[in-house]
């Protein structure tokens, strides 16, 4: 019995990697309920596609690109030379700050840098698979928001 009742226990800690990964709906939730919604002009629709394309909704997520020399992280993969840590800072944040499913820090920090000139152009994925695309509602299907 105790035997049992210790692996269960060690069960519950061990927690898979995969299991940061959000549901598409959690996702617009939580980037609805942070302001993002029309923020700046960009629908909610945008914003969960653009999440889609450089997490695939893993807030946990970092991404080192040793070829143009710079780490992403969280949900949107925010750039560490300009925005986090000791880059620019540019939104006053550790980066790792940016790893939390809560969102609060990710969703901040999205907004500083969609207020910059280039708005969500600062995000390649972005304009490759979301600026023009005509299915974009599909992203907001089904979702209670």
């Amino acid at each position: 019995m105790k035997v049992s009742m210790v692996l269960s226990l060690i069960g519950y800690l061990v927690v898979p990697s995969d299991t940061a990964v959000l549901g598409r709906c959690v996702v617009a939730k939580k980037l609805h309920d942070g302001g993002l919604s029309d923020f700046e002009g960009y629908s909610l629709e945008n914003w969960v596609c653009l999440a889609y394309f450089e997490s695939k909704f893993n807030p946990m997520a970092v991404y080192e690109n040793s070829r143009s020399d710079f780490i992403g992280y969280g949900l949107f993969q925010i750039r560490n030379h300009d925005w986090c840590d000791h880059g620019r800072n540019r939104c006053h944040m550790s980066c790792s700050d940016l790893l939390n499913p809560d969102l609060k820090n990710t969703i901040k920090c999205a907004k500083t840098i969609v207020k910059g000139k280039r708005g969500m152009g600062a995000w390649p994925s972005w304009t490759l698979n979301c600026q023009h695309s005509d299915t974009l509602a599909r992203w907001l299907d089904g979702c209670k928001l």
